[in-house]
């Protein structure tokens, strides 16, 4: 049965062609009016121009997974920028292209966790999930969700199979994250205050094939959530109902980024798909105007 939602776009073709094999991490760089993404697989950060598409700083080729990226309270982006790593975060100089690390999910490291999806929260500390590996083959139930001060790791919860976006609401109130394999959206009470989160319960469980990725959250409180495995992006409103979607030409859409009213939609390659057109544009990114503006993203402080 096909569902019509009340608000529907539909994207026909790629705002640009990244050739990403895992693309992820979308981040609205104000200051130069660019977008950051990375590309888990190949460990690689890209910075374009959102004027013309075109690379506004040279390709950041890193040793290890790289999975997100945050901007800094006080430090010029355009320098050094928070990242997601394999065991923890690290702080990137874009200058150079090394990085140091910041905090680790526990030592010794375990091998085969590597971080995910993550963001900075409204006071200054970053939340970060941990998942299996790839090259540990099958995912399971061993990552946790980690929340980094600047001077200390606090597990939050463990015994989690794939832990993604992280994002507040409006009035900073309430903290949503996805449990991607269990097809939920999570929210907690959150104090602005003391950052002390409580009450969690499911948000959204979603019912189809495909698996709640990465989201964004707009001025209203709607989470725009991507939907990998099913080409499409899904407005939840703030009582958990689905009001609108985003259809996309290809099938694996990973995370979404707001700029103005505008949406910046990554995706990853499918290599194991028969539809033709989904082939061609798996790994590409995706712009759509929802006439709503996103809350703006919050800084890492050290």
């Amino acid at each position: 049965m096909t569902v019509t939602y009340r608000e529907l776009w539909t994207v026909a073709k790629p705002w640009l062609d990244t050739h990403c094999i895992l693309g992820e991490g979308p981040f609205y760089e104000e200051e130069t009016h660019s977008l950051r993404f990375v590309d888990v697989k190949k460990r690689q950060l890209h910075t374009v121009s959102l004027v013309d598409g075109s690379p506004l700083r040279p390709l950041i080729q890193l040793d290890t997974v790289l999975t997100v990226t945050s901007d800094i309270e006080g430090i010029d982006p355009y320098h050094k920028i928070l990242i997601g790593v394999k065991y923890g975060i690290a702080i990137l100089d874009r200058q150079s292209g090394s990085y140091e690390m910041v905090a680790y999910f526990r030592q010794p490291s375990n091998e085969r966790l590597r971080s995910n999806d993550g963001a900075a929260d409204p006071n200054g500390r970053f939340w970060l999930g941990s998942m299996t590996d790839f090259e540990q083959g099958e995912f399971l139930y061993e990552g946790s969700l980690w929340c980094f001060s600047a001077s200390n790791a606090e597990e939050i919860e463990r015994g989690i199979n794939a832990p993604n976006s992280i994002g507040w609401s409006p009035d900073n109130k309430t903290l949503y994250w996805t449990h991607s394999r269990k097809r939920q959206v999570l929210a907690r009470d959150y104090d602005p205050a003391t950052g002390v989160t409580s009450n969690q319960r499911i948000f959204y469980n979603h019912q189809g094939n495909g698996e709640p990725d990465g989201f964004r959250i707009d001025v209203e409180g709607n989470i725009w959530q991507a939907i990998y495995g099913e080409s499409r992006v899904l407005k939840i409103c703030p009582n958990g109902s689905v009001v609108g979607e985003i259809r996309l030409p290809t099938r694996y859409i990973t995370c979404v980024e707001f700029v103005g009213t505008e949406l910046l939609i990554t995706s990853a390659a499918d290599e194991d798909g028969s539809d033709e057109r989904s082939i061609r544009y798996g790994g590409s990114i995706f712009r759509v105007d929802v006439g709503i503006a996103g809350v703006p993203l919050f800084k890492y402080k050290m």
